[in-house]
């Protein structure tokens, strides 16, 4: 265990270092903190730091910069969520309420995220097995044709075509209309296939059987599918800002960030409650060894539907960063309940 000066020199270094993107010397700490020792003994808790594996020297004759093990330690012990300011809250609160649907919520939330953050922002739209049935509608396109519309309660839409087996009168649309809404709406999509498996039953026409079996099924697909798998991603440009924390080549961090099933895991990772901090090399693919992913799960009635978060450079204003992306999460939460 550290001792509270030496996790107070270590709090200095990452802040100095994010700032000023340059390794940080015991001058420069006992120049710039009240840290109350001699810059002898800040010198000697510098070393003791680089012995424990938290700091580290990137050439001869430089100050020192954080290690992944250093920036864990600040993230979980040193580094408070920084508040949004009330001009900052109203600022994301209005730009989010103007969003006209769900994929329009999606798309302002990571241009809101990026621009705050000035990382990569990623978000995952709402999972729907996670999510309740608000309403099923069933429109007539023709006498063997219909439109099932899935609406959920996080104001995701789903539509898909059925070619019916017979044809199926206005009058039978609207009865299976009215059974099926009175069955699915307000419950959850696992629960969907066991409360509509004997629907086909109340009708007395068999070819009426075989239309709302085949509805049913489509039903059932959509439910399941894996295109619910869906996220969008924003401010990669952001990155060519970050050519020092990337002093090789930034090329695995954009190939990795092209590939959805490894953000897609990234956000997995996140918990339903609570922010998740991944850093460096905690991160299990390759390409984002020297990135940190800061992620949250948001939702409505404190049950998470899907995840949120930022990918940047290890170098990252984690107080500041984790302040956004809550906040930003937060208030998708609330305009999903009110959707």
């Amino acid at each position: 265990m550290l001792s509270e000066r030496r996790l107070e020199v270590l709090r200095a270094i990452v802040q100095d270092y994010v700032g000023t993107e340059e390794p940080v010397g015991s001058k420069a700490l006992t120049e710039r903190h009240r840290l109350g020792v001699s810059p002898a003994t800040v010198r000697n808790d510098m070393a003791a730091l680089e012995d424990e594996g938290y700091i580290a020297q990137p050439h001869t004759s430089a100050g020192r910069i954080p290690t992944d093990k250093g920036y864990r330690l600040f993230v979980d012990k040193l580094a408070g969520v920084k508040p949004m300011t009330a001009p900052e809250r109203r600022a994301i609160q209005n730009f989010l309420d103007g969003a006209v649907d769900l994929d329009d919520v999606v798309a302002r939330t990571v241009r809101l995220l990026a621009q705050l953050t000035r990382q990569v922002a990623v978000v995952q739209y709402p999972s729907l097995t996670r999510s309740t049935v608000r309403h099923v509608e069933l429109l007539s396109l023709a006498p063997a044709r219909v439109m099932l519309v899935l609406i959920t309660d996080t104001g995701r839409v789903e539509q898909r075509m059925i070619d019916c087996p017979a044809p199926f009168g206005e009058t039978s649309l609207a009865d299976l209309r009215a059974r099926l809404n009175s069955r699915v709406a307000g419950r959850r999509f696992a629960d969907v296939p066991q409360l509509v498996q004997d629907l086909p039953e109340a009708f007395e026409e068999p070819e009426d059987r075989g239309t709302v079996a085949t509805v049913l099924s489509t039903l059932l697909e959509t439910l399941v599918e894996e295109t619910e798998e869906r996220l969008m991603i924003g401010g990669t440009a952001n990155l060519t800002r970050f050519g020092h924390d990337f002093p090789l080549t930034i090329r695995p961090v954009l190939e990795a960030l092209e590939e959805q099933v490894v953000l897609l895991k990234l956000l997995g990772e996140a918990k339903d409650s609570g922010m998740t901090v991944r850093i460096g090399h905690e991160n299990a693919h390759e390409g984002l060894n020297s990135t940190s992913v800061v992620s949250v799960g948001y939702g409505s009635g404190g049950e998470a539907v899907a995840k949120l978060g930022v990918v940047g450079p290890t170098r990252m204003d984690y107080p500041g960063t984790m302040g956004a992306v809550r906040a930003v999460a937060r208030y998708v939460g609330q305009i999903l309940a009110e959707s």
